[in-house]
């Protein structure tokens, strides 16, 4: 029995420190529940705006993300950051090409571009590009899309190039970034590339402006080349001073440059359009010509 007792001595003194280890300290009111602060909910990420981008993405990854100055090298400037609002943040997965929510956000993002740039930025080598949530930062409950401006090598080449310095203002004034003129590189009947050439030079096309193709598919679109060309002979005719008749098809023909499908189906339908000289050489602009400057030959 003597065994026992170290035992239950030691019992005892552990039970009177865990009462001591119980008792409320000094100025405790001994409720553990009501003092922690408020835990604030997370937000999800949201890119930044008016800062530049080492890469061009259509995703953007939390985990990924990284800007630059914009006085640094970079491939994008990200001109704005909106937000989906209504029924189109309501959908459980993110907006799709096609989707009238890609199509709103592509128009924001346009009217922003143009007011960051002081003009239409298909007039010039530039792309838009808009990038959204990851499809799980989506589920998330992130809800933005980015709007990024980038510089392209030519009308043909429409992968970004490095540049430094802000686009900001990039289209006012005299611009080495607007389309003027070209001298076409032919396969065949073909238009292999469209090699740009000072207007003093000899050429055979001038890029005359935009036009902005009505709701329709892609697929209908690229059945309707009849069409696109009769809206860019209209835009050469007021381009060129000249009537818009049926000589017209005798003073010049027409090129034209439609958005990528991808830039289609996100709502994008702006069409650029070339002044096409088939039987002769220009050395001159054609905007304003009239009549002799642009003959019926």
């Amino acid at each position: 029995m003597r065994r026992w007792l170290p035992a239950l001595v030691l019992a005892g003194v552990t039970t009177m420190l865990l009462l001591t280890g119980c008792t409320p300290a000094r100025g405790a009111d001994g409720d553990l529940t009501d003092d922690w602060p408020t835990l604030r909910v997370p937000k999800p990420f949201t890119p930044a705006t008016d800062t530049c981008l080492p890469r061009i993405a259509t995703v953007v990854q939390a985990s990924t993300y990284e800007t630059v100055d914009c006085a640094r090298n970079h491939l994008a400037e990200t001109i704005h950051v909106g937000t989906f609002v209504g029924p189109d943040a309501l959908t459980e997965t993110r907006p799709e090409p096609g989707s009238s929510a890609l199509r709103t956000a592509r128009a924001e993002c346009d009217q922003r571009a143009r007011q960051v740039l002081g003009g239409d930025w298909h007039t010039a080598r530039l792309a838009l590009t808009l990038a959204l949530p990851s499809a799980p930062a989506w589920t998330g409950g992130a809800r933005w899309f980015r709007c990024d401006l980038s510089e392209t090598g030519s009308i043909d080449n429409t992968r970004a190039v490095n540049r430094t310095g802000s686009l900001r203002g990039a289209l006012i004034g005299d611009t080495p970034l607007t389309h003027r003129c070209f001298d076409p590189k032919l396969i065949g009947d073909n238009l292999n590339y469209m090699a740009p050439v000072l207007c003093t030079e000899p050429h055979r096309a001038e890029f005359v402006g935009v036009y902005e193709e009505g709701d329709m598919s892609w697929a209908d679109f690229a059945k309707s080349a009849e069409q696109a060309h009769r809206r860019c002979m209209a835009l050469i005719a007021e381009y060129a001073a000249v009537p818009n008749n049926s000589e017209l098809p005798y003073r010049a023909g027409s090129i034209y440059y439609p958005p990528s499908q991808r830039e289609w189906e996100e709502g994008d339908r702006g069409v650029r359009c070339f002044l096409w000289s088939d039987d002769r050489k220009l050395t001159r602009s054609m905007r304003g010509a009239g009549p002799e400057g642009l003959p019926a030959i």
